[in-house]
């Protein structure tokens, strides 16, 4: 994480949640500031690694490596596509 602060999050939260969120930051030592992005920014990675990652079956991996090795010819259809991409 950049430790250049340029930006600015705003939030709002309910007494209950800001109370635990205070409680849990004091526990490590840090600001409530520091602990809530720290947070967000390490489950924002999460999100992006569980959409970006593709996990397949060794059935389906074998397809797929086949595939590439050995495409299929083009059909009708895709040539029509590639054909309005131009």
């Amino acid at each position: 994480m950049t430790t250049t602060n340029s930006e600015r999050i705003n939030l709002r939260a309910s007494t209950e949640a800001k109370r635990v969120i205070e409680t849990a930051a004091n526990l490590l030592g840090t600001t409530v500031s520091a602990f809530m992005l720290g947070q967000a920014y390490e489950a924002a990675k999460r999100v992006l690694a569980e959409h970006e990652l593709l996990i397949l079956s060794a059935k389906d991996r074998d397809q797929l490596l086949a595939l590439l090795d050995s495409p299929p010819a083009p059909n009708a259809e895709l040539r029509e596509l590639l054909s309005r991409a131009e």
